[in-house]
C-alpha cells in the first residue's frame, strides 16, 4: 500500500495541468502553511516567527529543471539577494538551491560562473548554501560540483540520499573534505537497478549512514519526520558522546510543529526547510510520497487558521 502511495503522489507531482493551477493557488492555499510566501520578502515575517521560537531556518526558492540561460542567471541573482537580505536583516537563516535551478540541464559552465557568484557572496556573509540533491541522474554531476566548490568554498554543503546503493559510498569520498552534509531518505521516483525499492532497506541504509558520517565526526543534518529515526540519532549521539552541537533535525515548515519545538526544548538544533515561491505543487507530491504520515501532518498545517 505504501509503495501504491508513494507512487501516486510522484505521478500526481510530474502533472503540468495541476502544477499550473497550483500556482495559481499558491497564496491562497500554501502561502503562510507549507511555503513561506511568493518571494523571499514575503517570508521574512514566517522566518522570524520561526527565529523567536528557537528555530534555524534553510530557505528554498522552488523551482527546477530550468532549461533557459536568462532565467538560471535570474535565479542566481535571486540567491544571491536572498543571502544578502538574510545577512542585513540579521535572519537565522540558511539557503538551499538545485543545480538545475541554475543551469546544470544547460551548460557545466554556466552553472559553475552562476554557484561561483552565489558563494563568493556566502562567504562574504558567512551564510550556509546547502546543494540539494536531484535525481539519480543527477547525482554524479552533483557531488563533482559539491567537491570541487568544497576544497574552494567553506560555507558549502550538500544532501545524500538513503535510497540510493551508492549513497555509503560517497560519504567514504568526501570524509576528507570535512563536509556538512545532509542524510534525508530519498524522494524521486528511481529504478531498482540504483535505489532500494523497500522502505525496510532504506530505513536500515538511513540508519547506517547517519551513524557513519557522525562517527566520521563532522556536522550532520537529518532531515526526517520519523520518530525512530529522530530516537536513533539521539541514542548513538548519546552512546559515542557526540555532542549536541554537532549535529542537527530538520524537518519541513507546516509539519510537526509541535515536535520541532519538542526538540528545541531538549536542546537539540532544529532547523525548518522553508520554502517560498508559486513553483510549489511539484516540491509538495513530493514530500508527500515520502511518507505517508506526511499527508495527515500537511493537512492539519494547510487547514490550520
Amino acid at each position: 500500500m505504501e509503495v501504491i502511495t508513494r507512487d501516486f503522489f510522484l505521478f500526481l507531482s510530474k502533472s503540468n495541468l495541476l502544477n499550473k493551477m497550483a500556482q495559481s493557488w499558491g497564496s491562497r492555499v500554501a502561502a503562510g502553511k507549507i511555503i513561506g510566501g511568493n518571494d523571499f520578502n514575503s517570508s521574512i515575517p514566517t522566518i522570524r516567527q520561526l527565529n523567536h521560537q528557537g528555530l534555524s531556518v534553510t530557505v528554498d526558492h522552488l523551482g527546477e529543471f530550468v532549461n533557459s540561460s536568462e532565467v538560471a542567471k535570474e535565479r542566481t541573482e535571486e540567491c544571491i539577494r536572498t543571502i544578502e537580505t538574510i545577512a542585513d536583516q540579521q535572519l537565522n537563516s540558511q539557503v538551499s538551491l538545485k543545480m538545475t535551478s541554475l543551469g546544470l540541464d544547460i551548460d557545466l559552465d554556466l552553472v559553475y560562473q552562476n554557484m561561483t557568484k552565489i558563494l563568493q557572496t556566502a562567504e562574504k556573509h558567512k551564510i550556509m548554501v546547502t546543494i540539494d540533491m536531484e535525481d539519480e541522474t543527477r547525482c554524479q554531476k552533483t557531488l563533482d560540483i559539491f567537491k570541487d566548490f568544497r576544497s574552494r568554498y567553506e560555507y558549502v554543503s550538500t544532501v545524500l540520499q538513503a535510497y540510493l546503493y551508492r549513497t555509503e559510498q560517497d560519504i567514504d569520498e568526501l570524509d576528507s573534505l570535512k563536509p556538512f552534509l545532509r542524510l534525508v531518505k530519498g524522494a524521486y521516483k528511481e529504478s531498482e537497478k540504483v535505489a532500494y525499492p523497500e522502505k525496510a532497506d532504506v530505513d536500515a541504509n538511513y540508519k547506517k549512514i547517519i551513524r557513519k558520517q557522525l562517527l566520521n565526526g563532522h556536522y550532520t543534518a537529518i532531515a526526517s519526520h520519523d520518530d525512530k529515526m529522530i530516537e536513533f540519532t539521539k541514542q548513538l549521539a548519546s552512546e559515542h558522546n557526540i555532542t549536541k552541537d554537532m549535529f542537527e533535525f530538520q524537518m519541513l515548515y507546516g509539519m510537526r510543529s509541535q515536535t520541532q519545538q519538542s526538540l528545541v526544548k531538549e536542546g537539540y538544533n532544529m532547523r525548518v526547510y522553508l520554502p517560498y515561491g508559486n513553483d510549489w505543487y511539484g516540491y509538495f507530491m513530493r514530500r508527500l510520497a515520502e511518507r505517508p504520515s506526511n499527508i495527515a501532518f500537511a493537512f492539519k498545517g494547510m487547514t490550520k487558521k
